[in-house]
């Protein structure tokens, strides 16, 4: 009988092909058009107590009072805020039910803009989603809005603009090195995902002065994507076996292991980690170190399922889920993020993340299985280990429908884990509100059940408006 999985013959491997990012080299000629003045804005965040605010609400029946339903606004942030909650919060999740049920009721009678907002908080409450690209919502909108402050208005579609300019250049010199590296190791196998790449970190990182985080995020999701091609859709198993001694030896000595096709992959692995590390600013005390071992660990969770789809083994549910939420990448990506904390919490936070806490694993879970719901829509590679819908379905017997709502219900659980975790270690809150917003970046890269990062076609029109498009101002430029 034929291997199946990823031990299967290299023939059967070949047939399966991941369809062409539509960027290519587009932002390595691309130029915008310049801008002249500079400003600065400051962004804050603060916490309350919601369970004590949201009883406020409520009659002496203990249920929430009718006359809220009248205010379409005040029920939106009731909606909104209620998706802070943590576990044990009955009263949020009763407001939860209680707003969303009215403002569907009422949702198509609203007018422009609240009309798009409520239709946007219904399918994905404000706290789930990437800050930057409700930015694009919200400056379009507020215009609309009776007593918006126009010169507000102009100001943040200045700032806008002038970020979008910082990242137009980070996006030409990221595109241009994995140009080299592509043509380079000669892999047309793997998936071309530059840009892709530069918007996931975008979204988690985008303020003006996180270029290292936001370009060291880029090159890992770029590294361990060739990594988890090579192991789901190309190499045999004794080849992963190879590629995994390899990784965990670290070291040029090392490169006769592999096959041909690998070696040269293998030179840019650790060429890439080496300039990282020669090229950190002097004032940040970053230990690249666990950038390298979460990577390593990264690796040894692909054999395990390259050895499980060998031996045609069905792993249990709960099992398929531990291994594949630090698989797809979480621990290795939030290890790239503490690049960015302040030299106060650096040491700390480095060291916290790379041990892989709660929250790490809350995030990589949500990215997982948002993944594997997009996958399985769509319908999978042949050659992937069987995924947890799949898992779920084969151990509980049940419909794909009743699956997905199932594992829908254990996300919200891990959304509750990284909610409690704001609470938590104050002086660690920078490092978790990053980790977080990992999270949040699955729910735009897999928005309505699309992998986006593989079919790539899903992130067309926002990237265009992220980085192409600059935000029409109504104030004439001021000449220099």
């Amino acid at each position: 009988m034929a291997p199946s999985g990823i031990a299967a013959s290299r023939e059967k491997k070949l047939g399966f092909e991941f369809e062409p990012s539509p960027w290519g080299d587009f932002f390595i000629e691309y130029e915008p058009k310049p801008l002249q003045i500079k400003l600065v804005n400051q962004y804050i965040n603060y916490y309350m107590d919601l369970a004590d605010v949201f009883n406020k609400f409520k009659g002496e029946d203990g249920t929430f009072k009718k006359d809220i339903t009248s205010q379409p606004s005040g029920l939106l942030s009731l909606y909104n805020a209620a998706h802070l909650l943590i576990h044990g919060e009955p009263t949020l999740e009763e407001a939860i039910s209680f707003a969303r049920h009215h403002l569907e009721l009422m949702s198509s009678s609203l007018k422009s803009p609240l009309a798009q907002q409520v239709k946007r908080a219904l399918h994905r409450a404000l706290p789930r989603s990437c800050k930057r690209v409700e930015t694009l919502h919200y400056i379009s909108e507020y215009g609309e809005e009776e007593g918006h402050n126009p010169v507000l208005l102009e100001l943040a579609k200045l700032d806008f603009n002038l970020l979008q300019h910082v990242h137009l250049k980070e996006l030409k010199a990221i595109t241009e090195w994995w140009k080299n590296i592509y043509d380079h190791i000669g892999l047309s196998y793997i998936r071309d995902r530059v840009v892709e790449s530069y918007t996931w970190a975008y979204v988690i990182y985008y303020e003006r002065c996180f270029e290292l985080p936001r370009i060291i995020i880029a090159k890992m999701m770029l590294l361990i994507t060739i990594l988890d091609d090579t192991y789901d859709t190309h190499g045999t198993i004794e080849e992963c076996r190879k590629l995994y001694e390899a990784v965990q030896r670290w070291d040029e000595s090392a490169i006769s292991l592999l096959p041909e096709y690998q070696k040269k992959f293998y030179i840019e692995l650790l060429r890439t980690f080496k300039n990282i590390e020669g090229e950190m600013p002097v004032d940040i005390n970053y230990d690249i170190g666990h950038l390298k071992k979460a990577v390593q660990n990264n690796v040894t969770g692909y054999l395990q399922e390259a050895e499980w789809s060998h031996k045609n083994y069905k792993p249990r549910f709960i099992d398929q889920v531990n291994l594949t939420s630090l698989t797809v990448g979480a621990p290795t990506v939030c290890v790239s993020m503490m690049a960015g904390m302040s030299d106060t919490i650096m040491k700390q936070a480095l060291k916290w993340t790379a041990d892989v806490p709660d929250v790490v694993v809350a995030a990589g879970k949500i990215v997982r299985l948002m993944n594997d719901i997009a996958a399985f829509e769509r319908g999978k590679c042949n050659n992937d280990v069987a995924s947890s819908v799949d898992c779920y379905i084969n151990e509980y017997s049940v419909t794909s429908d009743v699956a997905i709502a199932r594992i829908g219900a254990l996300m919200e659980d891990e959304w509750r884990t990284l909610n409690q975790a704001r609470f938590g270690n104050r002086v660690l809150l920078p490092a978790m509100q990053r980790i977080i917003s990992l999270a949040l970046s699955a729910s735009f890269i897999y928005d309505n059940r699309n992998d986006a990062y593989t079919a790539s076609k899903h992130l067309q029109k926002t990237i265009e408006g992220l980085f192409i498009k600059p935000m029409q101002m109504s104030i004439p430029s001021v000449s220099t």
